[in-house]
């Protein structure tokens, strides 16, 4: 997948975790306030401008007070189409970063060693994130939300 643009940096309040990782999953630069030890409405306002980020966000008073989106569903794919609708495109493609952590992946080399728990990367391919170490791979779970992103 390529890169986002800047525009697309974006930060997640804590409300909001389950659809950091979609939209890591599909390229997406998405930081997560818990992520961030980021709690209260001041530090979040204060991370975004000091990252450029567009703050997402399901609290009607800090959306007001924040350039950025406002979710009202408290599903994910409510969620999900929300953001469509605000004109987010929503694919997967290859993996660009890491649900776990929001880091940049890597894709790894068919002779290199993984953990226990990922499939040979001689017969799947897998990735590893930069910051975390994380090992991943298009498995079922990818699958699942490809379809349903198809769904929306």
């Amino acid at each position: 997948m390529s890169e986002r643009d800047e525009r697309d940096r974006l930060l997640l309040d804590a409300m909001l975790g389950k659809l950091a990782r979609y939209l890591r999953m599909c390229g997406y630069d998405a930081a997560y306030a818990l992520d961030r030890e980021v709690e209260t409405d001041e530090e979040l306002l204060a991370l975004a401008e000091r990252e450029g980020r567009r703050l997402v966000t399901r609290d009607r008073q800090l959306a007001a007070r924040a350039e950025g989106v406002r979710i009202d569903s408290k599903v994910i794919d409510g969620q999900l189409r929300e953001l469509r609708d605000a004109g987010f495109e929503l694919s997967l493609s290859e993996p660009a970063r890491c649900g776990r952590c929001n880091g940049p992946v890597d894709p790894i080399p068919p002779n290199e060693a993984v953990p226990d728990y990922a499939p040979d990367p001689t017969e799947t391919r897998c990735f590893r994130c930069r910051d975390c170490g994380q090992v991943f791979w298009k498995g079922s779970h990818w699958d699942d939300v490809r379809e349903r992103l198809a769904g929306l």
